[in-house]
């Protein structure tokens, strides 16, 4: 028998969205699927599959540097494979917050502005 010592795996953060992130995520499918549907389906299944990447290393995103105190410790990180996509988030002891899934063009700091706090 040996006497090594097993690595633990990393906690991983609960993971919570926001009701407006299903919105997005609507949204951003429907006008990829305008052009091609199986596009719009591997949207979906890599933006849960970048959640959980966040659930797992929550600072892996960096700080998005807005200039409104309110927004200071939002962070972003984009799709895997959809890099024109963003996911904003912020890291709450043990909760990751999904707040927004974005397209990066749109005036991205105003749009989290008009966001509750949470």
């Amino acid at each position: 028998m040996s006497n090594k010592i097993l690595p633990i795996a990393p906690a991983m953060a609960n993971l919570t969205k926001r009701p407006i992130v299903i919105q997005d995520l609507i949204a951003h499918a429907t006008y990829i699927s305008l052009d091609n549907l199986d596009a719009s389906d591997r949207f979906l299944y890599a933006a849960e599959a970048t959640f959980q990447r966040l659930a797992e290393l929550p600072a892996i995103g960096k700080l998005s540097g807005f200039s409104n105190p309110k927004l200071a410790q939002v962070r972003q990180f984009p799709i895997k494979g959809f890099n024109k996509y963003i996911i904003f988030y912020q890291i709450h002891p043990e909760t990751v917050e999904i707040l927004r899934v974005l397209q990066g063009a749109q005036n991205l700091e105003f749009i989290l502005e008009q966001e509750p706090s949470p």
